[in-house]
C-alpha cells in the first residue's frame, strides 16, 4: 500500500463537545464521499492516525471527531490544538460508503462520526440510526439528530437512562427486535466487541452476511 501523502492544513476550530471529546475542523479542500477516512498527524514525518470524516461533503469544513486517550501519542495533543495551529492531513480514501438505499447505521461511541457525515450529506431519509453509549453526555449531536430523524433515531445507553432512551447496551436492543427488514444495508461502526456481537445477532436474525459492512474504532 502506497504511503499517504500528508499536506498542512490550519486548524479552524476545536471543540470540546462532551468531556474528553472533541471535534475539530479545517478548511475543506477536498471533495469526499460520506463515510471515508483521512489520516491525520501533528508533524512531518510522524506516524499518522486514522479518523472517519464528520462533516458533511458539501460543507465548506472538514471535520473529525475523537476520543482523548491518556495513553495516546496523537490525540492528546490534538485537544490542546487552537485555531491557527497546523495540521497534517492526507486525502481522504476508504469504501465504508454510504448512500441513499435503505439501511440502518448502528454505531457506538465516537463511531457515529461516519454516520454523521452521511446525514449531514443529506443521506438520512431511509436510514434508522442506532446510537449506542455509556452516559448520557455522549450522544454527540443528538438534539440535531433527534429533531430532524425523529423515531428513526434511537439512543441507547448502558449506565444511565432518563425515561427516553433505550436503557442498555445497543446489543440488548438489537436481540429485542422480532425481525430485521430485508432489502436493507446494516453499517456498524464502534468498538471491536460491539461489532463482532451485532454482527453475530443480525445474522442470527437472518441477514445475508453480504448485507453487512463494517468499520471497527480502536
Amino acid at each position: 500500500m502506497e504511503e499517504a501523502v500528508m499536506r498542512p492544513v490550519t486548524l479552524i476550530r476545536n471543540e470540546e463537545i462532551s468531556p474528553r471529546v472533541h471535534l475539530i475542523s479545517w478548511r475543506r479542500e477536498d471533495d469526499f464521499l460520506p463515510g471515508q477516512v483521512v489520516k491525520l498527524a501533528l508533524g512531518e514525518g510522524e506516524t499518522p492516525r486514522i479518523y472517519s470524516l464528520c462533516s458533511g461533503n458539501r460543507e465548506e469544513e472538514m471535520a473529525v471527531l475523537f476520543n482523548v486517550r491518556e495513553e495516546g501519542s496523537l490525540t492528546p495533543r490534538m485537544a490542546a490544538l487552537r485555531p491557527g495551529d497546523r495540521l497534517y492531513v492526507s486525502a481522504p480514501y476508504g469504501t465504508f460508503l454510504g448512500d441513499e438505499a435503505p439501511a440502518w447505521w448502528i454505531a457506538s461511541g465516537t463511531g457515529i462520526a461516519p454516520f454523521y457525515s452521511m446525514f449531514r450529506s443529506g443521506l438520512g431519509s431511509h436510514h434508522l440510526l442506532v446510537h449506542g453509549v455509556r452516559y448520557l453526555n455522549q450522544f454527540y449531536f443528538g438534539e440535531e439528530l433527534q429533531r430532524e430523524m425523529g423515531s428513526r433515531y434511537v439512543r441507547c445507553c448502558s449506565r444511565e437512562g432518563d425515561g427516553e432512551v433505550f436503557q442498555g447496551r445497543l446489543t440488548a436492543w438489537l436481540q429485542q427486535q422480532a425481525s430485521f427488514p430485508s432489502g436493507t444495508r446494516y453499517y456498524l461502526c464502534g468498538n471491536p466487541l460491539m461489532v463482532v456481537e451485532a454482527r453475530d445477532i443480525l445474522i442470527a436474525g437472518g441477514v445475508p452476511w453480504g448485507d453487512i459492512v463494517a468499520e471497527i474504532y480502536f
